[in-house]
This record gives C-alpha cells, structure tokens and sequence, in this order.
C-alpha cells in the first residue's frame, strides 16, 4: 500500500514539475515576445508608409512635401525612384538603397527604409515616439494550455500556394508540406510557408473560429522548428498576431484558403484592444 502511494505520488510530483517547467517557458515566450514587440526598431515604432511615384520623392517636415515626416529638417533630401531603383539624394550626396534591407536613411530621430511589395516600392518611416508606442498597453492571452501543444504528422508535399497581402497583392509562395494534427477528436492540416530559401522555420498563417471574436480578424501568426521524423510539433500557446494589428502602416500576409481552420483555437495572444 505505501509503494503505490509512493509510486502514485512521485506521478503526480512529476507531472506538476512538467506543468511548472511548460509555464515558464510559456511565460518567457511571452516576456521575449513583448520586449521585440516594443523595442527600439519594434514594430510599434513603424509611423509611416509612403508608396514612391516615378522620379523625385522629397521628404522632410516640410507639409508640401511628397513625405511629410514628425522630424527633422524642412527639406531633408529627396527619394529618387526609376521604377526598379531607389536613390537617395541628401545634398551632394547620393547612394543607392536596397529594399528590404538593412540600409537606412537617418532623419532627426527617425529611420527610413526601402520596402517593396510586388512593382510597388515605399518608404517606412520607424519612430521612437511613435504613438502606438507610447499608448501600448500590453497584450493579452488565453491560459496557457498543454493541449494545444500538439505533435502533427508532417506530410512531404511540395507545392506554390498564392498568398494575399492586405493591400490586395497576390504572391506564390513556396509551401514545403502539410502539418496534420488532431484537436477536439477531429482532424486538421496547416499548410506552411517558407518565407526565404533555405528557412530554419515553417511559417504559418491561419485563422480559426475565434478570428473576429477573440482573436484579430484577419488571422494570426505560428512558427515551428522543421520537421523531424515525420512530425512537426504546432504549439498554439505561441500564436501571435500580425503587426497589422498595431500599425497601420504594415503589409501584413493573409491566411491561404487551406488554412481557414474550421475550429476553436483557445490558445495563444488575443487581438490587441485600442
């Protein structure tokens, strides 16, 4: 009698010792996810978009000018923009900018960049002052929870599946397989994406039957490690929402048809009140 109650004791140590171990690094998870999310660069530092039009884009605090900035000179340079390039010109100085890279333009306390989403290219202006970050008011989660931690099969099927983006624009992306997992007693599939060759991380875009309701409309954001002998494993106590739901001024990817998940996913950030 005292070895089962022994034995049965030690079950029960060991599993609150997994539950313990299982919300810390849920509770981390979390902490890391709102540090990125209000650093210096973060997305809630993102104050501006402006979409270039051919030849000279000046830029400046200036109000007649083509991007009106918070800071910074009347007339800080102009944005030069041939329909494939992007030069900067700040006096008698000019360099050529990258889209989509690290290369920067200082304005007074501002960060300009070059983006480019299909034949559009835009200027993204990052501001430490930004509105969204000095009214951030913390995020918001479902309990977190064990099942939906769940081990999917993963399924080899290499295929491109058009990707929509909030400013209407369609892009083929390249999707390595299928994640098939069980939730309620029935049975689902996620299809990933790879968001560059060579990725370390499945990508995911859904939505589930809480969209719109608990959770940011538009759908939510998942990553996993690659598979392993055939499995993945989906933690949805990681799911997040897409920076579209703090600025207006992100280009946000919207879920694919295959991953509309008929299902109540409980699990993960609710959608950020405002």
């Amino acid at each position: 009698m005292l070895r089962a109650l022994l034995v049965a004791a030690a079950a029960v140590g060991a599993m609150a010792a997994a539950d313990g171990a299982f919300q810390s690094e849920i509770a981390a998870w979390r902490q890391a996810r709102a540090a990125s999310l209000t650093a210096d660069g973060g997305w809630l530092t993102v104050a501006g978009l402006f979409w270039l039009h051919p030849g000279q884009n000046h830029y400046g605090t200036d109000r007649s000018s083509d991007i009106v900035l918070p800071d910074g000179p009347a007339r800080a340079g102009a944005f030069l923009f041939d329909g494939h390039r992007v030069v900067v010109t700040r006096g008698a100085s000019t360099q050529e900018l990258k889209p989509d890279s690290s290369d920067v333009v200082k304005v007074g306390r501002l960060s300009l960049f070059v983006i480019q989403r299909g034949d559009k290219f835009g200027i993204r202006v990052k501001d430490p002052e930004s509105q969204y970050r000095r009214q951030f008011h913390g995020l918001e989660y479902f309990p977190a929870s064990e099942a939906y931690r769940v081990t999917a099969r993963w399924v080899d099927a290499p295929k491109k599946i058009p990707i929509l983006n909030v400013l209407g624009q369609t892009e083929p992306s390249d999707c390595p397989g299928y994640a098939e997992f069980q939730l309620n007693g029935k049975q689902f599939r996620l299809y990933p994406i790879l968001e560059t060759p060579g990725a370390k991380e499945l990508f995911y875009i859904f939505k589930d039957e809480t969209s719109g309701k608990e959770t940011y409309a538009a759908g939510r954001f998942l990553y996993s490690d690659l598979p392993k002998d055939g499995r993945v494993v989906l933690d949805f106590n990681k799911a997040y929402n897409p920076p579209c739901s703090f600025t207006p001024y992100a280009t946000c990817p919207l879920p694919p048809a295959e991953n509309r998940l008929p299902v109540r996913i409980e699990a993960g950030e609710k959608k950020y009140g405002h």
